[in-house]
């Protein structure tokens, strides 16, 4: 096991190490932290010792180059992603390259991290079946949705043995809305309570750090969407399960990119009676949100217009200024992205030069190009209704 956690005075030495290479707003402050503005996703990949290998080395050439936020699941490849970046962080610190200090981790509990012809089974079999646990199938929601809190008790325990580590920095509970699907809302916020109170206990054992809400859909509705989630409402249930404590509920994760801009345009938060987008939320409350899907998978390579093009940098590319749009996007902590060779890593960090636009720069961007932006998340909508036809063998058009 790897003993520690990230803390201000690691992330200053990192940040101190690697400064003299980045621009001044590279680095950002989160509860003392210092945390690059780039972060490692690494959601995407093969189950096989091959893509464990190029995860690995990722971690280490990541680390090695300015990223120090790095993020994964117990589900991401059938917990592999977590045991994978466990042997980069180990490597890391045998070569004295980091210390574990200077790294932020982060995990996720709440979906099954089986392959999927076996998720019901293997669920029945560890939670159900033995009694160990008050867990019932009933609490299965999807097939692959569960965030009873015996069940994130358990993965988060797991979690940190796959990880090797004695403390993860922040845990997310995953794509909670999905509970929504079978539970009203009522119960839905009682169950997320007491999956809170769960998280607020690990705290206070050092197991981890802080927590968030890791989400698909939930802040990228509209209120009157079964699946939408009200921040300050979740806040107020973090509060509560703390008890008479600060709560550990710091921050929350969701996609944004050029073809997901909801969390920017869409006013589908009330906090005071003001209607407010959700990072204009998270900036009233103080939690701060981690960007995921930052290159939409890199769609966008060959599609920005050449007037946005120069907006976003002239002698980038459509990668990089992809990126260069999330992470410049306001109060955002840091944006992430799956990298698994040197090629893309030293792409994406070329960003470590250059400053992010400005607030004032960013907001003239966003309404010049509203229009632009809307467009392609319409076609992004529709390239996913043409796959849904292609897997179901209906016709296409």
């Amino acid at each position: 096991m790897i003993l520690g956690k990230a803390t201000p005075q690691g992330t200053q030495g990192y940040k101190e190490k690697h400064q003299k290479h980045y621009d001044a707003t590279y680095f950002r402050t989160a509860d003392d932290l210092l945390i690059s503005s780039i972060g490692l996703g690494t959601c995407l990949g093969k189950t096989d010792e091959q893509t464990n290998t190029l995860v690995e080395n990722a971690v280490v050439e990541s680390v090695r180059r300015g990223v120090n936020l790095i993020d994964t699941a117990i589900s991401y490849r059938h917990q592999e992603g977590e045991r994978s970046i466990g042997k980069g962080i180990s490597q890391l610190i045998e070569l004295q390259q980091a210390s574990r200090d200077e790294l932020v981790i982060t995990s996720k509990g709440g979906i099954l991290p089986y392959p999927k012809n076996s998720r019901r089974k293997s669920f029945y079999k560890e939670y159900v079946e033995e009694g160990k646990y008050d867990v019932q199938m009933t609490d299965l929601v999807g097939k692959r949705y569960c965030i009873h809190p015996q069940f994130i008790q358990e993965q988060l325990n797991r979690s940190l043995t796959n990880l090797g580590l004695e403390t993860i920095d922040i845990y997310f509970i995953h794509n909670p809305e999905r509970q929504l699907i079978s539970m009203t809302r009522d119960k839905f916020y009682a169950r997320l309570k007491s999956a809170f109170e769960v998280l607020e206990k690990a705290a206070d054992a050092g197991k981890i750090s802080a927590y968030g809400i890791a989400t698909w859909e939930g802040f990228r509705l509209s209120p009157k969407s079964t699946l939408h989630l009200n921040l300050t409402k979740i806040k107020n249930l973090a509060k509560e399960a703390a008890g008479t404590k600060q709560d550990r509920f710091k921050f929350i994760q969701l996609p944004l990119n050029l073809a997901m801009s909801e969390a920017l345009l869409m006013k589908n938060q009330t906090l005071d009676g003001e209607e407010l987008t959700i990072l204009e939320t998270c900036d009233r409350l103080n939690i701060l949100p981690i960007a995921s899907k930052s290159l939409s998978q890199t769609r966008f390579v060959g599609q920005i217009p050449a007037n946005l093009a120069k907006d976003l940098g002239e002698n980038l590319t459509d990668c990089q200024r992809a990126l260069q749009f999330t992470r410049s996007a306001p109060s955002l902590l840091c944006a992430l992205v799956g990298m698994k060779t040197v090629q893309h890593i030293e792409e994406n960090l070329m960003l470590k030069t250059i400053p992010t636009l400005d607030r004032k720069t960013f907001e003239e961007f966003l309404i010049t190009n509203s229009q632009w932006l809307e467009s392609i998340k319409h076609s992004r909508l529709k390239a996913i209704l043409h796959d849904i036809k292609k897997i179901l063998g209906l016709k296409v058009s």
